[in-house]
């Protein structure tokens, strides 16, 4: 028997228009933690599923990728673009090839481009803020902007917004203070913590998120990781699985699989129903259907790769990357077919924090948002 009652989350049907529509009931953490401990993969994916549907109906939004850079000053254990790997082809893409990539995502219809890359000292805040107010004109500011690239001080991630930027995505990866330090070459949580409150408070839409199944991850590690997303109140939140990278000091490690990864998406789209959820690229990379298995299990984004293909082998976190042999329109071809055997759709509108749209309806948040 279903361990789960979604009839006061999620009514079946089309969703309402969203200025008539209600919000879905997030659920609070004492709910969350009884569907970690006691729920089937099954119902959690019936119940995310629901909720995801109410607010988003079939649309499955696009985002474009373009990984700009692969230099790294970060030293992460499990990342294939660390500083020590001296096996990396690095490289760093230009301003132009950045445009250039911009533009042809705009002629597919692409409305909101992620420009994610390492943590580059030849990219400084300065050079990146020059580069979004030249993505803005040249597209007439038709398109969204969200930036990924690493730790900056509160006043880089200001002028990233003032330039016109619109989200910034830092995955935190792990709730656990002493796994992180591990993980992350000394860096602390709290350190990670204090610049998604800076990027809050910069006016930006947040997006952050974790791996599941690192090395030393604890059961109740993968628990707190959906609740501290909660408690950040977070416009987007990105889970994929852990992939060992041969080239990193984990490489003698294993994978836990997708299943986590299910898990943790489904429990995310309950605790958190209005966030973007994208289904990953690791996802796809360990299962052949794994991003369409997390689409089923709440997630609503997907970020077809638009990196030039001179660039795209050399941008790999983890081994086995899917999508770097083929251009970005035949991945849309694929993703439209596949979507459509799963009763979903490509979008490619905007979608900007389903929230920040609810305010602009309602008029009624409070200070704290929708998550308190």
């Amino acid at each position: 028997m279903p361990c789960l009652n979604t009839s006061d989350m999620a009514p079946s049907g089309a969703p309402l228009p969203r200025e008539r529509q209600s919000v879905p009931r997030a659920c609070t953490a004492q709910e969350i933690e009884r569907f970690f401990r006691c729920c089937s993969l099954s119902d959690l994916e019936g119940a995310a599923r629901k909720v995801c549907e109410r607010v988003h109906g079939h649309a499955v939004y696009l985002r474009g990728l373009i990984e700009f850079t692969n230099y790294c000053t970060s030293n992460c254990l499990y990342c294939g673009i660390r500083r020590d790997n001296q096996k990396v082809r690095r490289f760093r893409m230009d301003e132009g090839q950045i445009l250039d990539a911009v533009q042809q995502g705009l002629s597919m219809g692409f409305k909101t481009f992620v420009l994610q890359g390492g943590e580059d000292p030849r990219w400084t805040v300065d050079r990146i803020c020059r580069l979004v107010e030249s993505i803005k004109a040249a597209t007439r500011n038709r398109v969204a902007v969200t930036l990924s690239c690493g730790m900056k001080s509160g006043d880089g991630y200001r002028k990233f917004a003032d330039a016109g930027a619109d989200r910034y995505l830092l995955r935190f990866e792990t709730s656990d203070p002493e796994l992180h330090v591990r993980l992350r070459d000394g860096q602390t949580l709290d350190q990670r913590l204090e610049a998604l409150d800076h990027i809050r408070s910069a006016g930006f839409q947040v997006g952050s998120g974790f791996m599941t199944g690192l090395p030393g991850e604890l059961p109740e590690t993968r628990l707190d990781n959906i609740l501290l997303c909660q408690s950040l109140g977070l416009d987007m939140v990105g889970i994929g699985p852990f992939i060992p990278h041969p080239d990193t000091p984990l490489a003698g490690q294993s994978s836990q699989g997708i299943e986590l990864a299910l898990q943790g998406t489904a429990l995310l789209r309950l605790a958190l129903p209005l966030a973007h959820i994208p289904a990953t690229t690791a996802a796809g990379s360990i299962v052949q259907n794994g991003r369409e298995l997390m689409i089923l299990h709440g997630a609503n984004v997907l970020m077809p790769n638009m990196t030039p293909e001179a660039f795209k082998k050399s941008y790999l976190l983890y081994p086995g990357k899917i999508c770097i042999e083929e251009s970005c329109a035949r991945s849309l071809a694929d993703l439209k077919e596949s979507l459509f055997d799963i009763g979903r759709a490509l979008s490619f509108e905007r979608a900007d924090a389903v929230k920040l749209a609810h305010w602009r309806h309602s008029r009624h948040l409070t200070k704290g948002g929708l998550y308190g």
